[in-house]
């Protein structure tokens, strides 16, 4: 399992497998979705929002002025793009000053961005109170992704007391309202037994909603217990089936999987170059659980073999990441 600051938590075991492989078990707990660090904010640029809080016609100094005056809206935004730093002379300083404008205004989704800064020390020194504080503001208004965050500090002790059953309720709602987040979150309950009885093919019914959505640590975790036959009948091909879809999205722990059923001979053949590239991809991008199987696999792969190899996983490696497991923006 790969994750960043507060909220990684989840299960190391090893267990011997055949081919010699010591496979971690990388099933984790999940927070949300998390926008995409690359991709450009939307601006707002006219006097007013429209439905969801955005209107045509691009125009930075406007949607500047708007926040200068006060529009909560165009606080917010202004707080998205200094957080993105998708202008020059933003900083996640200046996202911090924006976003609490917003959230005194009551906006939700700004009372959340507060709170990750806060929770991260982005821009801030970190302070879990603080955060507390807008995420409880933001759920008082039934903000899934709020709900999510809750479920996170209480399910990991941070801030708070760790409380499953009150990690659990916040979980529940949020899925409720389709965070795929969430529903990974009550998987990892019911799939280690934390605050509820241990049921595994409950938890493989929390992973199939969110990787149905696209979630790729829902989709790793699911496709492991298929791989283990925890929860649902064991079948490689499915297993197979999930961890690609995991690993076409980044997720380090599935193209470590990934690499190994095509090792091991269990992904229908063995293809040694591409388990190279797929457990080298995930080693590039700072998940080093499965490198000690790197070299026994290039004793087994030819030169020419082993440059294809690698090629591959720089070209993965370029591959952004979804579903990483932090706290996330929302807009």
């Amino acid at each position: 399992m790969s994750g960043h600051g507060i909220i990684a938590t989840g299960i190391t075991l090893c267990s011997l497998l055949v081919t010699a492989f010591c496979l971690p078990t990388v099933r984790a707990a999940h927070a949300q979705q998390f926008l995409n660090p690359n991709t450009a904010a939307t601006v707002v640029c006219s006097s007013s929002p429209g439905p969801n809080g955005q209107v045509a016609g691009c125009d930075p100094r406007a949607v500047e002025e708007l926040a200068r005056n006060g529009q909560a809206f165009a606080e917010k935004q202004m707080g998205m793009e200094s957080a993105l730093v998708v202008a020059p002379g933003h900083t996640l300083r200046d996202a911090r000053r924006w976003f609490e404008k917003a959230a005194r205004q009551g906006d939700p989704s700004a009372q959340v961005n507060l709170a990750v800064l806060y929770l991260n020390g982005w821009g801030v020194e970190k302070n879990y109170g603080t955060a507390l504080y807008w995420l409880n503001a933001a759920a008082h208004q039934d903000n899934p992704r709020a709900h999510t965050n809750l479920g996170i500090l209480y399910m990991n002790g941070l801030g708070v007391r760790q409380d499953y059953a009150e990690a659990m309720r916040h979980f529940q709602f949020a899925a409720g309202r389709g965070e795929t987040g969430a529903m990974v979150d009550l998987g990892y309950l019911y799939d280690s037994g934390l605050g509820t009885p241990k049921n595994q093919a409950e938890a493989a019914n929390w992973y199939r909603w969110a990787a149905e959505q696209g979630d790729a640590l829902g989709q790793n975790n699911l496709a492991d217990l298929y791989l283990r036959g925890e929860g649902v009948a064991q079948s490689d091909a499915l297993a197979l089936q999930w961890f690609q879809k995991a690993a076409q999205q980044g997720n380090t722990g599935a193209r470590i999987k990934l690499g190994y059923l095509y090792a091991s001979g269990r992904a229908g053949r063995v293809d040694r170059e591409a388990a190279y590239a797929w457990i080298c991809a995930a080693q590039l991008a700072g998940d080093r659980r499965g490198e000690q199987y790197l070299v026994p696999l290039e004793k087994q792969l030819t030169a020419e073999q082993l440059a294809h190899a690698k090629q591959h996983a720089q070209e993965l490696l370029a591959t952004p990441a979804h579903g990483k497991v932090e706290l996330a923006f929302v807009r």
